[in-house]
């Protein structure tokens, strides 16, 4: 089982840029940074502009540092850096819409899958994706535990659906499913995937389901660019925040939770599923 909380552990702590300053040695006073971020401000007695956070309210979200046209902006180190976008090729530095959204239209919900291990570099790439998914207020308390151990993902397996079975409604639902899944595969819940990803956060707030909920799709097209196949479990998700003696056995330990079984997938698709159209309304 590998614990990995990216890029240092921090507990519920905010992570941060540590926004530093403006090296005026590089700062032209364009006062792009003061447009994007009230913090930016411009001192007329100096006639420079300066970075001023007196209540320590900056989300470090960085927009500064990519809108600066002269990498002026200071700041500590995050375990990251910046990227200059003119250094990414063209083709890579945006994806048509059309090749997008055939991805997406593509991408399914795997349900089969070879008995293959992913090796751990594929997999760390794949949590490094997930870094990059926007969260509210740029708090990024999210961490990751990534299972391995086939043995412990079948009592993680069979813990989930004793945990699911315990709630009558759930019950009337799913359990003929799990006795489905359970004659077919050895771990009923993942599918016999080689791994599971667990995404935890300490953070007891609605908005970090959907935070959790990102950045595990940005790991699962990263997964698919891979060769990787995945599948959303919220049979997971929903045992973890009952169940303690669960979190304890995974080493996922908070309040919020997501998971997405992971491996090379033992299935082939011919075409896509029609999906209905959306119900929009448009205000003009």
């Amino acid at each position: 089982m590998l614990i990995l909380p990216f890029p240092e552990d921090h507990g519920t702590k905010v992570m941060k840029l540590n926004i530093q300053g403006i090296d005026e040695t590089k700062c032209s006073a364009c006062r792009t940074c003061m447009e994007e971020c009230r913090r930016f401000i411009f001192d007329e007695n100096a006639n420079k502009v300066v970075f001023s956070d007196p209540d320590n309210s900056c989300h470090e979200c960085g927009h500064c540092i990519a809108v600066c046209p002269e990498d002026a902006i200071l700041h500590g180190d995050f375990g990251d850096m910046p990227i200059e976008i003119d250094s990414i090729p063209n083709d890579q530095a945006t994806i048509p819409y059309e090749n997008m959204l055939n991805m997406m239209r593509t991408s399914r919900s795997i349900r089969h899958y070879k008995p293959d291990p992913v090796p751990r570099d594929v997999l760390e790439k794949v949590i490094d994706a997930m870094r990059y998914a926007p969260t509210s207020s740029n708090l990024r308390t999210e961490k990751y535990v990534v299972i391995s151990n086939i043995g412990l993902l079948h009592q993680v397996s069979e813990s989930v659906i004793h945990e699911m079975l315990r709630n009558p409604g759930v019950r009337a639902t799913y359990e003929q499913a799990f006795e489905f899944y359970q004659q077919r595969f050895k771990n009923a819940v993942y599918f016999d995937a080689p791994h599971l990803i667990i995404a935890y956060s300490q953070l007891d707030m609605d908005q970090e389901d959907t935070n959790i909920g990102i950045c595990l799709t940005y790991g699962r097209f990263a997964a698919e660019t891979l060769g990787l196949g995945t599948c959303w479990n919220g049979w997971t998700q929903i045992a973890l925040k009952s169940n303690k003696d669960l979190q304890k056995m995974t080493g996922a330990k908070g309040a919020r939770f997501g998971a997405i079984a992971v491996g090379y997938p033992d299935v082939k698709f011919y075409r896509t599923a029609p999906r209905s159209m959306p119900k929009v309304k448009w205000v003009d």
